[in-house]
């Protein structure tokens, strides 16, 4: 496959869809069966919005494992790579995957796969920040936090001692790209789908 960007990847990182453990702070609006089948909804946009772009190849980080049906099935629908994150919490997770990925590439990107309002002209976007030199790009989610950021080095001070899943995250972030003085570009702001009320905003989406 050909690609615009080839010298870039875009990391997306995805749970297994397993009942009781994605989407749990739609609970109990949703039922944990129905809170997985969203989880599976979600992150099939996303592969789909990602892998048929052709922007740059795609790799999905799996946890806690790539043997997962939804994960094989992915990989059989997309081209796409599978890869196993690794690490104690998020941040880490995180530091190691760009670790992994700028060993190979120029850039990368990594998001996750429950922000429906990320389009291909976002991802874009950040693909030719990145090219211009930007050492960080951040796009900013309405919640306090980001739902992707990109690098052309690994950038740890990013991702240590994180509050993960508080609205400082974004904040933090900006504090630490300021005392480190690198170049960095923040896209258009972004939601994504945590809470019921992100919920009935996707629905009304999908219904428009």
């Amino acid at each position: 496959m050909t690609f615009k960007y080839p010298n870039a990847v875009l990391m997306i990182f995805c749970k297994a869809p397993l009942p009781g453990q994605v989407k749990t702070r739609l609970m109990p609006e949703l039922t944990a069966e129905q809170a997985a089948k969203l989880h599976i909804e979600l992150s099939q946009k996303t592969l789909q919005r990602a892998a048929l772009s052709k922007l740059c190849p795609v790799q999905l980080w799996c946890t806690p494992s790539t043997d997962h049906e939804f994960f094989t099935e992915a990989k059989a629908v997309y081209p796409l790579l599978l890869k196993q994150q690794q690490g104690a919490d998020l941040g880490e997770r995180m530091h190691l995957a760009f670790c992994s990925a700028l060993a190979s590439y120029s850039h990368a990107l990594l998001m996750g796969c429950d922000c429906p309002s990320m389009t291909e002209q976002d991802l874009e976007q950040a693909l030719i920040d990145l090219n211009k030199d930007v050492e960080v790009v951040l796009a900013p989610a309405e919640d306090g936090g980001y739902v992707m950021i990109g690098l052309s080095q690994p950038h740890p001070e990013l991702f240590e001692d994180m509050p993960w899943g508080t609205d400082r995250v974004l904040a933090q972030t900006r504090s630490r790209i300021e005392r480190n003085k690198l170049r960095h570009h923040e896209l258009n702001e972004q939601w994504d789908l945590d809470t019921p009320q992100d919920l009935q905003r996707y629905r009304l989406l999908q219904n428009k």
